[in-house]
């Protein structure tokens, strides 16, 4: 790591948390509601969209298409308004590059968004982006009638040249990646027939509940997701719930922490997404949903969770994985301090994020005191109970907001104050996140 790099320094918390909280928006969710309504006929009214990095590069994405977006601050720290989108007359031809900055949710979705129209875009990203494998969106779009430049291109930047003659497509995704699946799903709008999509497992299904309401035909079960083409879509309100990955966070604080409870209200419970609940459950955890209400298609509601005295380890199969992908190094600290080991089984996945998590976990969690170790496709962790990383100790978050978080974590609940570096990169998905784990402590 740089000696010269920015370090955040990060207390340990001084009492039990206590009370109820909202997190932002859904990340992914928020995502979507801005291209669909980009895409749609009309102004489409957003409500809880977060505000953060990954989205406003979304956001500026579709300007830079021709898309006009009204959204503003509400007192809550989320998006609103009104995004007036192209329609039938299509993306216009940017002026340049399109930069997504971090955001692979926002360049992959781009393709397939771009994927039906007589235009050529150039796609790239920041320096992390930029390592972050593309062919897996490029091969099912390049079948589908679209060509990439440079062919071969395993990277960024990218220019894509998308075709009015786009062909639909049945296509069995080697990994389950909700990005891949809505890339191929959302250039099927333009396509002439059934456009489909198998996974080896089920992965997010955001992208088919959302359709329905503007008014496309999309269907998704047991891991195949269709939609029926060429629709044009009509605008819709979109409420965006909060995002159940920024709640793991505050979840597995409470697990950690003595004498904790907390409520975690109005966030997604969409089944997709849940799966550190069940992890956690299995750890002992008194962890628990309710559901309330619907916001559109989505299942939203309550999630309660309690500190654990007797954590132990478990094994997560290969096939729940994809429910909570981005919550694997948050788990991970919860397993370090749990009796026994936990196995994740099959985190290739983890391996290609915005830095290779896997190595990362390992490397931070080493600094605990805890041995933590790969084999194969599976990550291993040792969990000990009274493992603490040293007063002062430096982890590097390697600009990854989700290690970030869970590395500001660790100096929270372990007791000594440690200092991250690269903790600024939360912005990528949830800003507040200090201040609201803080607003807790009682």
């Amino acid at each position: 790591m740089d000696a010269l790099r920015k370090t955040t320094v990060i207390e340990p918390l001084n009492g039990s948390l206590l009370g109820s909280i909202r997190v932002p928006g859904d990340k992914s969710i928020s995502h979507r509601a801005v291209l669909l309504a980009a895409m749609a006929e009309g102004t489409s009214r957003l409500s809880g969209v977060l505000d953060s990095a990954d989205v406003r590069s979304t956001i500026g994405a579709v300007r830079s298409l021709g898309a006009q977006v009204s959204l503003s601050k509400t007192a809550d720290g989320s998006l609103e308004g009104g995004v007036v989108g192209w329609g039938s007359a299509g993306p216009h031809q940017p002026d340049g590059p399109i930069d997504c900055g971090n955001s692979g949710t926002t360049v992959r979705l781009l393709m397939g968004v771009l994927a039906p129209w007589d235009i050529s875009v150039e796609l790239t990203g920041d320096d992390s982006l930029r390592r972050r494998p593309m062919r897996r969106v490029c091969m099912p779009l390049v079948r589908m009638g679209a060509r990439f430049e440079p062919e071969d291109n395993e990277t960024l930047p990218i220019t894509i040249h998308g075709t009015r003659k786009l062909r639909p497509i049945d296509y069995a995704t080697p990994v389950a990646s909700a990005q891949v699946k809505t890339a191929i799903l959302l250039a099927g709008l333009s396509a002439n027939g059934t456009t489909r999509v198998t996974e080896p497992a089920a992965s997010r299904n955001h992208t088919e509940l959302m359709l329905p309401g503007f008014g496309a035909q999309a269907t998704s079960a047991a891991g195949v997701a269709e939609v029926e083409g060429p629709v044009t879509l009509k605008a819709c309100e979109i409420p965006v719930p909060g995002d159940p990955s920024s709640a793991a966070f505050i979840a597995c604080a409470a697990a950690l922490i003595p004498e904790s409870a907390v409520q975690i209200e109005g966030v997604s419970l969409n089944p997709t997404r849940i799966g550190f609940l069940r992890t956690l459950e299995q750890m002992g955890v008194d962890a628990s949903r309710r559901s309330v209400s619907s916001l559109g298609r989505e299942l939203t509601g309550i999630i309660s969770v309690e500190y654990c005295d007797r954590l132990h380890g478990c094994e997560v199969p290969a096939d729940k994985i994809a429910t909570l992908i981005d919550e694997i190094p948050v788990l991970s600290l919860v397993a370090s301090r749990a009796r026994g080991v936990t196995v994740f089984r099959g985190v290739d996945e983890l391996r290609v994020k915005e830095t290779d998590r896997a190595a990362a976990i390992v490397e931070g969690l080493e600094l605990m005191g805890v041995d933590a170790w790969i084999e194969g496709s599976d990550l291993f962790i040792e969990g000990n109970p009274e493992a603490a990383p040293s007063p002062g100790t430096v982890f590097d978050a390697h600009d990854d907001h989700r290690l970030a978080m869970t590395w500001a974590l660790a100096g929270m609940v372990c007791g000594v104050p440690v200092e991250v570096s690269g903790f600024e990169s939360v912005a990528i998905s949830y800003p507040r996140f200090l201040e609201d784990v803080r607003g807790l402590v009682r």
